[in-house]
């Protein structure tokens, strides 16, 4: 699985969450809502969170994003690309095309 922060969403999480050099910024299922991926589940993101085995990562700017093994099962082969969104002003999910590995 390909995990990818844009620029512009990177500076989105410096200024809403607040991050530094060596943060980190945890993605994972959360129960409730509904996504393209997976019905009855949504993705939440969590600062400052640490992986206990790490399943995807990238470091940009600094900051280091990254999903647990343990949540790889949401993903369901695709991969994810955080964006920004300037008429929302907020950041977006966006799932690519699964692996046909």
């Amino acid at each position: 699985m390909k995990l990818e922060i844009t620029d512009e969403a990177v500076k989105w999480f410096k200024n809403e969450v607040d991050l530094d050099d060596g943060d980190t910024i945890k993605f994972f299922a959360q129960y409730g809502g509904d996504s393209t991926v997976q019905s009855g589940f949504s993705l939440a993101f969590e600062p400052y969170g640490s992986a206990i085995t790490t399943g995807a990562s990238t470091e940009k700017e600094g900051i280091t994003f990254f999903i647990e093994e343990g949540d790889l099962w949401y993903f369901d082969g695709h991969d994810l690309k955080v964006a920004y969104d300037k008429d929302k002003q907020e950041i977006t999910f966006n799932y690519g095309e699964p692996d046909k590995e």
